[in-house]
């Protein structure tokens, strides 16, 4: 891990720590909320809400890890009431686990509560279970060579193969089966959530290109890693948090419309 630059000032060290705190207090109600949601929604749809909240769960470790190794690497202090003085302790900064683990154990989980939700025949989610979940594994593998910078473009390159292969099946491939929901209202929260893991997946290459064209600039480093952090902070509550609740909103309107079908007289 690359040591942190010094000439931080207290505002950029506090918007960074108020980005890990807003994860902590978003990721860690997302999990409680899916797990206590859990009784109902009907038995065909409780492991993708259960998978929902494991990403979530893994998420909320991830930013405990950030959060202390946030403030372990810093001292803050004020003299006499006056302004706070931000300095470095030595202690280094790691979100290497984003990376490492954090993606490497979330992004295939999020695929295939996707998958799972809109309960299409066995032989199909288990198919694309395999196929998607391989192809973000692979992509979050070579993404993690990405900051070495004489090779950047060759490794962003091998990225985007299984990334447009996703894409491509979020956006064409899984059409078909969405326009076979039981209601339009559970059709429209399908697309709701493909899309929205497309754009989110889109804004976490965004931030790495933004940070890396920060410091091409000459931008500060404190200021770059500063808009790193919070940017990925709100991609991650939005990609995993938000998808979340439109995986239970799925379930919850696909049990309310089997639940109503069942109570029919026959």
């Amino acid at each position: 891990m690359a040591p942190l630059a010094g000439n931080w000032s207290y505002a950029e060290w506090n918007a960074t720590y108020n980005a890990f705190s807003f994860g902590i207090a978003a990721m860690g109600s997302a999990t409680i909320f899916f797990w206590l949601q859990l009784a109902n929604v009907s038995k065909s749809y409780r492991t993708a809400l259960i998978i929902a909240g494991i990403v979530t769960c893994i998420t909320t470790y991830s930013n405990f890890g950030y959060f202390n190794s946030w403030v372990k690497a810093f001292k803050v202090v004020t003299n006499d009431g006056g302004d706070y003085t931000v300095t470095l302790t030595g202690t280094p900064f790691s979100d290497e686990y984003r990376t490492q683990g954090d993606w490497m154990l979330t992004l295939p989980l999020l695929l295939i509560e996707l998958i799972l939700v809109m309960k299409l025949p066995q032989e199909e989610t288990v198919s694309l279970c395999w196929k998607l979940g391989v192809a973000s594994v692979l992509m979050v593998a070579l993404g993690y060579h990405l900051p070495v910078l004489w090779i950047w473009w060759f490794w962003w390159f091998l990225v985007m193969i299984p990334f447009c292969y996703i894409v491509r099946t979020l956006v064409v491939g899984l059409n078909e089966a969405t326009s076979k929901q039981p209601t339009p209202a559970a059709a429209s929260l399908v697309s709701a959530a493909r899309y929205v893991t497309v754009v989110s997946w889109l804004a976490y290459p965004f931030v790495g290109l933004a940070w890396q064209a920060m410091g091409s600039v000459g931008l500060a480093s404190p200021t770059a890693l500063m808009y790193e952090q919070i940017g990925y902070s709100l991609v991650d509550v939005w990609a995993k948090a938000f998808f979340g609740v439109l995986i239970w909103a799925i379930a919850s309107e696909k049990s309310a419309v089997e639940e109503s079908g069942r109570l029919l007289p026959h």
